[in-house]
């Protein structure tokens, strides 16, 4: 069964709604007429006013206390006043809502009938979990459990979910295939984002829940995220100040601008896969057992248009990259900053971090095949609109 979200008007949780990605996809969604509910616990891994920002931008009416400043006021508590819950604008509802609450999600489900649930929240940052462990176990994993038991008793049509290219690990590979295998982390943040696909499949053959895994390959852009590169570099950059490269800038991956990544998202919540007996049931006259079924995504090409021929699963269950699939250097990723700042930067060159990749490289073939998308904004492209906001935004 496919799912029309131009002319369809649907039922739609997004969790992690105030995060980057989050706030993007409610922003592309809402001229829709969907029926929308984004939560969020709007903790301070990173400034907590950039997130009351996002929401704000969103036509949602919350009052802070805070100022943003360009700093991140991690665990300083600050931004977290706000008016009482739940914030409506339109057909966006928002809630403060920590995913490790147990009842607090079963009751969400509860109050809602979702068709689609698209999970963006999580304790994001590979280094930050050397730091912080039990974050990431919280967050990470309680918290998509719970997401996932409030799919199962509500009966969604879609669970969506937010995995990472930091799944591939050390795979020398490339570029990654979604048919890799990825048994061998070298983060906990990747650790709990391979859990969050076992744990899916899980549930995808247990109850029959057609859920959906996006690897995301170092998403960027206007409104990011504080904690990555190229948002502390512009800020260091545009204050003379020195940064850090890591790798002597040999380092390389798979930018992928945020409108791609939207794109490929809300094309992937259209498509729900569907199980090995749902589509013998469709199509009786395929045999089950061809290499030439579609059978891990579930669908044909007269359904969808699904060409996928991997058949070692049964469960309604799929796998895609999201990335740019053009490798960019950190040397001309700084290039792009320096040219749309207008600054040269001053250099600290630093070997390889622990938990950092040399390169990331997403084969996005099946993505293409599935739904006609492929990510292509450049990087001097997507660095000059995330510098031009972040002028705007810092008054810079």
């Amino acid at each position: 069964m496919q799912l029309n979200i131009k002319n369809q008007k649907l039922n739609i949780l997004i969790t992690g709604a105030a995060g980057f990605i989050g706030f993007h996809l409610i922003q592309a969604l809402k001229p829709f007429g969907h029926n929308i509910v984004g939560i969020d616990n709007l903790n301070d891994y990173y400034d907590p006013q950039l997130k009351l920002d996002r929401l704000n931008a969103l036509g949602l009416d919350i009052t802070q206390k805070t100022g943003h400043s360009g700093e991140s006021s991690r665990h300083s508590g600050e931004g977290r006043n706000l008016q009482p819950n739940p914030h409506t604008h339109q057909n966006l509802t928002f809630l403060k809502l920590d995913l490790a609450d147990r009842a607090g999600i079963q009751a969400l489900f509860k109050d809602n009938a979702f068709d689609i649930v698209v999970n963006l929240g999580a304790q994001a940052g590979v280094r930050y979990s050397i730091e912080n462990p039990h974050a990431y176990v919280d967050s990470n994993l309680a918290g998509f459990v719970n997401i996932l038991e409030g799919c199962r008793h509500s009966k969604i049509k879609h669970l969506v979910y937010a995995s990472s290219s930091s799944v591939y690990g050390m795979n020398i590979k490339q570029p990654f295939s979604t048919a890799d295998r990825v048994d061998y982390p070298i983060s906990l943040y990747a650790a709990t984002k391979k859990s969050n696909e076992l744990m899916a499949h899980t549930y995808s053959h247990l109850y029959n829940i057609p859920t959906t895994g996006l690897r995301f390959f170092t998403v960027y852009g206007p409104m990011g995220r504080p904690d990555m590169a190229y948002f502390s570099f512009t800020k260091k950059i545009l204050k003379g100040q020195t940064i850090d490269v890591f790798n002597n800038g040999d380092m390389q991956r798979d930018f992928t601008y945020i409108d791609d990544i939207v794109e490929g998202i809300t094309r992937v919540m259209e498509r729900p896969p569907v199980s090995h007996s749902e589509l013998k049931a469709r199509h009786p006259e395929l045999d089950s057992g061809s290499p030439e079924i579609p059978a891990y995504a579930g669908m044909t090409t007269e359904t969808t248009g699904m060409t996928n021929k991997i058949t070692n699963a049964s469960a309604p269950y799929k796998i895609y990259n999201i990335g740019n699939n053009q490798p960019v250097t950190l040397r001309r990723f700084i290039t792009a900053i320096e040219t749309a700042t207008g600054k040269k930067a001053n250099e600290n060159l630093l070997p390889m971090q622990p938990g950092d990749v040399p390169i990331t490289y997403a084969d996005v073939d099946e993505l293409t095949k599935d739904t006609g998308f492929k990510p292509s904004t450049s990087i001097e492209e997507g660095i000059g609109k995330f510098v031009n906001w972040y002028k705007s935004y810092y008054k810079c």
